[in-house]
């Protein structure tokens, strides 16, 4: 039977079938979204409750608590976490990937609900939740900036207009303004002079709050005219509410504290980050379609400057593997060219190659996918093998043309010859990303994009090799052999014929000393385990997204003020760097930050032409300039496009300690934290852990108070009236609502001595002096509380020194964690992209192992022999060998990325066995060759055609390893394992397949005489 008789038969119709293929293609292509990676991320929702002036173990215990008991009930969590601060709880809730992000929102939205009444009942808003990962980076960064209006109004701009309508846009999940100076009215008030009145904190609370209201009145309707009633109820600036409190109060509109800065400037940031899953390059395509309305919305005075677009990265990365994939597409036809020097014969590969990878964007459409690093990475890779197929069909056509027989029985000659050989090696190559089709978790979500287009791109060349490229064949080429040639071809010829000549010399050798090949060969097997266990192991390599994020941390008792100056130290060195474009700087409560001593940075980076170093080599270098600046420390890292976990941390990979007894987590983690500090594999070592904040303790006299006829909950209000900055009242705007604000005047807020002044009513009615009912006691408690799975946990987070490997830290991090014999109660774990490097590490054995059985199956049923696929899976130790070696030779890690190239490697290097056993088994079943000649001559007829599949396959894969463009550093580890795997198991296993397929055939032909022995002898006996 052969498949490709009749589209040899049909030309026209052939030509138009693969013509239509061509155009749906490419039609695909340019509807393909765009995008760093495959859209594979956990569904994550995050929960804020807001309570000012709140300490953060009370927001812990009764804020947190309560809603973490509700959300941990849901079905899904994968991680549930929180930090809390003053004023303010947040919990990240990460779900399992088969979640619908929508349906966990209603999910979280009824465990708020159910949550509620648990919760302090003098919360000023319901708890509200986002779909974001607060670990994500942000897609977008403006700045809006004047030089004629105050910050405050352009803050209000900033609210009302642009955070509320960019909020709106497709796949935008939140808009956190950084900076903020949202207006209020703010009643200072003198505790003096209320006291000397027999006035208390509460009762001026008591009187602002019904001062104004925004209340309905209802209507009057008469026989012909109808009214509605309106008064002036609601006082909407600090000048109404003169008039109401004379005597003892005064206000004035102020600003919440808060600063944000661009490039040293004032302004207001907005930060924007997109829900999970969405498409980053859509999500900023819809923003800035929006940007010239909102703009003509808003002031002239008022600029807007786009400071972080990460749309740019991504597309000057896709450009570059695109260019990459055309360089590689021009590399192999160039080989086809040098190994077959015929025009037409090169136009057939020429043509069909990229008519394979065309016809994949359509397959890639239909299925959702998208144009990522990881899809066109697949395309190039595939490159390599689609022409394999073109290949071996012309070659084999070529061959019969040479023999004498005519361009049309060659082609159907050849093609049915073939045709099996093509499917063996397109269904074998298949079946080594069957494993990575199964694969769980996020790597094999994100793998499986890379897994099916690779798989896709064979499929469709096998159909284009069996239809098209026999029917081209047929139509185009000629005996070349026994025509006049120039100089040209005959030295070309000279030199083919000289390798052969050397290759055949050095077959008779290895043939002649088979155990001694048969050793190298289980040599290969042992040397490619030592050198896996050697290797160091990573996750991904470290990425260059132009975007570096920064956490400031200063003294736990640091005011805002000195935090605004050292934090603008920082911001002057950044700036000073050559490969700094831009900086985002952002200091105080609320927003991003959950503690004073706390600032965020955004560092925008310079295109990579532009700068000459890397993202990392750039923080390397700001180091130690940055640590000579006094009282704050600055911790950075790398943006990632791979980010796992919902917690965001100072540095890029996290190791969390929990522990039910907080005593003992408070005593460990510093001890732990000194230890990895003291690991030269690691930089940047930070924790979580803020237990050192200012605290002043008021021990009430219940006692006293008791007599006194004051009430604790007096004491609670009046401080809270005082210093808490608690929001009284609410007056609303068309456009927004603001808060009224009471606190005492700033000046009774400067030291202890002040809460002297403060007067608690009785329930008498007089001013009882605060200092008469408590004790003061100078303390330090924590300035944030953070849970896991609803117990205490603390997360030293580090990055890594240049050249060190994941796998040496957490090995490192493991070790010294023995030697401090910490207690069993004290439950250490990795997270975020640190356990997933964990979970991947131990699969990777299992994954190699289930490609080799998946690929031993196929070609078992398709040979019909248990002993032949273990001849073809001979060939893959050495590929091994080659690519580790070359890995390590290059300082690269053994990365998911290079175990890609390595379960690619044993698709590729088959093939040469594949080829040799076919023509064997032909020439043993047809010709009646015994093994060791049909096996010589397979191995010197198809020794061209396996060199030239072997450096298509090379030169696919030599422009990833020696790419430096923008995304390079992702895709070059599949690069240099493919091309050092290819260079020795080229060399090897050209020599050592003949040998292992005789000492095989030898061994089952054995075992079939003392088969037939046993099965004789008892019909000997019976006779």
């Amino acid at each position: 039977m052969n498949i490709s008789e009749p589209f040899i038969r049909r030309p026209i119709a052939t030509a138009l079938a693969m013509w239509g293929l061509a155009m749906v293609g490419l039609v695909a292509y340019f509807l393909l979204p765009v995008a760093p990676l495959p859209q594979v991320d956990f569904p994550t929702i995050q929960v804020t409750a807001q309570l000012p002036g709140t300490s953060p173990e009370t927001m812990a215990s009764s804020v947190a608590s309560p809603l973490e008991r509700q959300l941990a009930q849901m079905s899904g969590v994968a991680q549930l976490t929180s930090v809390s601060g003053i004023g303010i709880s947040v919990i990240s809730i990460q779900f399992e990937l088969s979640r619908n992000i929508d349906a966990a929102g209603q999910d979280v939205q009824a465990a708020i609900n159910a949550a509620t009444g648990q919760l302090p009942k003098n919360l000023p808003s319901p708890p509200t939740y986002r779909k974001t990962n607060p670990s994500d980076p942000p897609v977008m960064v403006l700045a809006m900036t004047s030089d004629t209006l105050p910050l405050t109004t352009v803050s209000d701009y900033a609210d009302n207009m642009f955070a509320q309508q960019l909020s709106q846009v497709d796949g935008v999940a939140a808009v956190l303004i950084a900076g903020a100076q949202k207006p209020a009215v703010r009643v200072e008030a003198n505790p003096l002079e209320l006291a000397g009145r027999g006035l208390s904190l509460e009762d001026l609370r008591s009187a602002i709050a019904t001062a104004t209201l925004n209340a309905p009145k209802g209507t009057l309707n008469g026989q012909r005219q109808g009214y509605t009633l309106e008064n002036n109820d609601q006082l909407l600036s600090a000048a109404h509410y003169r008039p109401v409190i004379v005597a003892w109060r005064n206000g004035s509109p102020v600003r919440l504290r808060g600063s944000g800065t661009y490039n040293g400037q004032p302004s207001i940031i907005l930060i924007i980050q997109r829900q999970p899953g969405v498409n980053v390059i859509d999500t900023v395509e819809h923003i800035k379609a929006a940007l010239p309305r909102l703009k003509a919305s808003i002031p002239p005075a008022i600029d807007v400057h786009i400071v972080t677009d990460r749309t740019q990265t991504i597309r000057a990365s896709v450009d570059d593997v695109q260019f990459t994939l055309m360089l590689t597409i021009a590399l192999v036809v160039m080989v086809i060219f040098l190994f077959l020097r015929n025009l037409w014969a090169t136009l057939i590969p020429g043509i069909t190659v990229p008519l394979s990878l065309i016809g994949t964007f359509a397959v890639m459409y239909a299925l959702g996918y998208s144009l990522d690093n990881l899809s066109l990475m697949a395309l190039t890779i595939a490159t390599g093998f689609v022409v394999d197929d073109a290949i071996v069909m012309v070659e084999n056509v070529a061959r019969y043309l040479e023999q004498g027989h005519s361009p049309l029985a060659a082609a159907l000659k050849g093609s049915r010859e073939i045709g099996f050989t093509i499917i063996s090696i397109s269904l074998s190559l298949i079946a080594v990303f069957i494993p990575v089709l199964l694969m769980g978790g996020i790597i094999g979500r994100l793998f499986r994009e890379f897994a099916v287009t690779v798989s896709v791109a064979i499929l469709v060349s096998t159909v284009v090799s069996l239809t098209l490229t026999p029917m081209m064949c047929a139509q185009l080429l000629r005996d070349e052999k026994h025509r006049q040639h120039g100089r040209l071809y005959r030295a070309s010829e000279r030199f083919f014929e000289r390798m052969l000549a050397i290759y055949e010399s050095g077959l008779r050798w290895v043939l002649r000393h088979r155990r001694l090949t048969l050793s190298a060969t289980i040599a290969t097997i042992v040397l490619t385990g030592y050198l896996y266990v050697l290797i160091p192991k990573g996750f991904f390599p470290q990425q260059d997204t132009g975007f570096i994020v920064a956490v400031s941390e200063s003294s736990q008792d640091v005011s805002y003020p000195a935090m605004l100056e050292r934090q603008a130290q920082l911001v002057r060195i950044l700036l000073a760097d050559p490969g700094v474009d831009g900086v985002i700087s952002a200091v105080g409560v609320g927003g991003i930050n959950q503690t004073m001593n706390n600032g965020r940075m955004f560092v925008n980076l310079k295109p990579r032409d532009q700068r000459d170093a890397s993202a990392s080599q750039i923080i390397d270098r700001l180091r130690p300039k940055l640590a000579a600046v006094q009282g704050i420390a600055l911790f950075m890292q790398a943006s990632q496009d791979i980010n796992v976990g919902g917690r965001a941390s100072r540095t890029q990979y996290q190791f969390t300690l929990q522990d039910a007894d907080l005593d003992e987590l408070d005593h460990w983690a510093p001890i732990l934290l000194r230890s990895l500090q003291a690991i030269p594999l690691l930089r940047d070592v930070a924790t979580d852990q803020q237990i050192a904040g200012p605290t002043l303790r008021l021990e009430i006299n219940r006692d006293t108070a008791s007599r006194l006829g004051v009430a604790t909950q007096a004491i609670d209000d009046t401080l809270y009236d005082a210093f808490g900055q608690r929001k009284i009242a609410q007056f609303f705007t068309q456009q927004n609502s603001y808060w009224v604000i009471l606190e005492v005047d700033p000046q009774f807020q400067l030291d202890p001595n002040a809460l002297d002044l403060i007067y608690v009513p009785s329930s008498s009615g007089r001013q009882v002096p605060l200092s008469a009912l408590v004790e003061q006691k100078r303390t330090v408690r924590s300035l944030s509380v953070s849970h896991q799975g609803q117990f205490p946990a603390i997360t030293l987070s580090f990055n890594l020194a240049a050249g060190a490997a994941l796998g040496q830290a957490v090995e490192a991090i493991e070790k010294a964690k023995r030697d401090l014999n910490v207690p069993p109660t004290l439950i250490t774990s990795f997270q975020g992209n640190a356990q997933a490097f964990q979970d991947s590490l131990r699969t990777q054995p299992l994954l190699i192992l289930a490609a080799l059985i998946a690929v031993y199956i196929i070609l078992g049923a398709l040979y019909e022999s248990l002993i032949h696929p273990i001849t073809i899976l001979s060939t893959i130790p050495s590929a091994g060998v080659g690519a580790l070696l070359i890995l390590m030779a290059f300082n690269l890690e053994l990365s998911v990325i290079a175990l890609i190239g390595i379960l690619l490697l044993i698709g590729i290097v088959k093939k040469n066995a594949i080829m040799m056993i076919d023509f064997a088994i032909n020439a043993e079943q047809a010709e009646g060759m015994n093994p060791e000649d049909a096996i010589y001559q397979a191995a010197i007829k198809r020794f061209r055609p396996i060199m030239m599949t072997t450096f298509a396959a090379l030169l696919g894969a030599l422009p990833l390893a020696l790419g430096h463009g923008t995304g390079a550093e992702i895709r070059r580890p599949l690069g240099y394992a493919i091309v050092g795997g290819l260079l020795v198991s080229q060399f090897l296993t050209l020599y050592t397949t003949p040998v292992v397929y005789l000492a095989l055939h030898r061994f089952s032909r054995s075992r079939a005489r003392k088969l037939t022995s046993l099965s004789v002898e008892p019909a000997i006996a019976a006779e």
